[in-house]
């Protein structure tokens, strides 16, 4: 599958020089691998461990190619999002590193672990109510107050650059990987990992793992348009956002399936990163671990020759509160 460099918001060539831009501020994050977890799958298996980037996740790598994409009369004037968690707290750091103000704008039921975060960072918070809309409406009035740049979560070609720097150190470390198995929610890190990866190695499969309560991906590339869902019901947090203009194209084109999984099955992925590779990761994370376990995949005859995997553990940001009651009791 090759990749069209005039159809997409970015490119290798984009990826590549925001991996310049950022490579002194990220950390290049470690390859994993677990002989345990190879067995249980029948499959080789390659972590790679964006729970250990700044910030907790990999949208840090976005965030700070976005902030150090602006030049100095932007940057004066703050930066603005809205986001659940992750691009929050990374686009507060990224803002913190450069020394300007960053407005957070934050549902009311985001986790508080991340909401800690964004506070640690520096960010000014400010509440909105729970859905996409009143985020954005928020957002958008704190621009227009402030003057700030406004940086969206993932629908914006700075974004999906940064995030495609992963594929680049993925297929430095392991080269001969012939699938990779990443999350997806607004779809900004599939769009990267895919643009990247499917331009060094036109061959190699892009999976998305996606909760079954937040299928909007799934139905979009079954109805080759965006569609979007009145509501979303999954346990991984990070994952509830919908495909935007500048992703859509990219998963519809690069992306080769999607992957379902129910709760239960990501609970169990968690489980297992916990115990088996001692690696924190919230359940966003643990998905794309969910995904390749699963029977849907296991069983699909299409896929019997994915044997080398590259999954992406996305973010570790898990809210500990009901665990450290549960020993108080």
């Amino acid at each position: 599958m090759e990749v069209n460099k005039e159809k997409y918001a970015a490119d290798l060539s984009s990826i590549k020089q925001a991996r310049a831009r950022i490579s002194s501020f990220i950390h290049k994050t470690p390859l994993m691998t677990s002989g345990s977890l190879d067995a249980i799958s029948g499959r080789r298996l390659f972590f790679k461990c964006e729970c250990f980037q700044k910030g907790g996740a990999f949208k840090f790598r976005g965030a700070c190619n976005a902030i150090f994409s602006l030049d100095d009369q932007q940057a004066a004037k703050g930066v603005v999002t809205h986001s659940s968690g992750n691009h929050a707290a990374a686009l507060a750091l990224a803002a913190k590193l450069r020394g300007i103000t960053s407005y957070i704008v934050i549902p009311k039921n985001a986790p508080q672990c991340k909401v800690q975060n964004v506070v640690r960072y520096g960010g000014q918070v400010i509440w909105s109510e729970t859905t996409i809309k009143s985020r954005e409406e928020t957002a958008t009035k704190v621009q227009q107050e402030t003057g700030a740049a406004l940086i969206h979560p993932y629908n914006d070609g700075r974004i999906i650059s940064g995030q495609g720097t992963i594929s680049l150190e993925l297929l430095e470390q392991a080269p001969h990987i012939d699938t990779i198995v990443v999350p997806i929610s607004g779809g900004g890190l599939i769009s990267g990992v895919a643009l990247a990866a499917k331009s060094i190695n036109p061959a190699i499969r892009v999976f998305a793992a996606e909760p079954k309560g937040a299928n909007d991906a799934a139905q979009s590339k079954a109805a080759g348009r965006i569609v979007t869902l009145p509501e979303t019901n999954t346990v991984a947090d990070g994952l509830r956002a919908f495909l935007g203009e500048f992703t859509w194209p990219i998963v519809r084109d690069l992306v080769d399936d999607v992957i379902t999984v129910d709760d239960t099955e990501i609970i169990k992925a968690m489980r297992l990163c916990y115990e088996i590779l001692k690696v924190a990761v919230e359940p966003s994370g643990a998905i794309g671990l969910a995904a390749v376990l699963s029977d849907s995949f296991r069983t699909n005859p299409a896929w019997k020759d994915c044997n080398q995997i590259g999954i992406i553990l996305s973010g570790g940001n898990v809210d500990l509160e009901v665990l450290w009651n549960s020993f108080s009791k």
